[in-house]
């Protein structure tokens, strides 16, 4: 079984910056692309990076620029720093990715979520 927990959420003013993580662990053999996507309230689940397993990367245009997706195959994580926060990146944020744990191919995983809040 396969686990990704995301951590690093919170409350935040417009212009400030947080650093979301997130862990993959349990029966992993590889781990292929990892994401973040957010969900706002009343909006669908938008992708909001990608990173491959050689560190390509790939942005949503509304976050380039601000976020920065990084990734660290030895400890199985994945960050998403974000920068010059804007109220409109209030939303809940997913880690995922696409892991292959039995050497069957890859099976996409998520995280819980975790909370942004921008606000004054």
């Amino acid at each position: 079984q396969v686990q990704l927990v995301e951590s690093g959420g919170g409350l935040v003013q417009p212009g400030g910056s947080l650093r979301l993580s997130c862990a993959a662990s349990g029966s992993i053999f590889s781990i292929y692309d990892m994401r973040w996507y957010r969900q706002a309230p009343g909006k669908q689940r938008e992708l909001v990076a990608t990173i491959t397993s050689i560190g390509s990367t790939n942005y949503v245009d509304s976050v380039k620029g601000r976020f920065t997706i990084s990734r660290d195959n030895a400890k199985k994580t994945v960050a998403l720093q974000m920068n010059s926060l804007k109220p409109e990146d209030t939303a809940v944020y997913y880690c995922n990715a696409d892991v292959d744990s039995r050497r069957m191919g890859p099976v996409g995983y998520w995280g819980q979520g975790t909370q942004v809040t921008v606000s004054s």
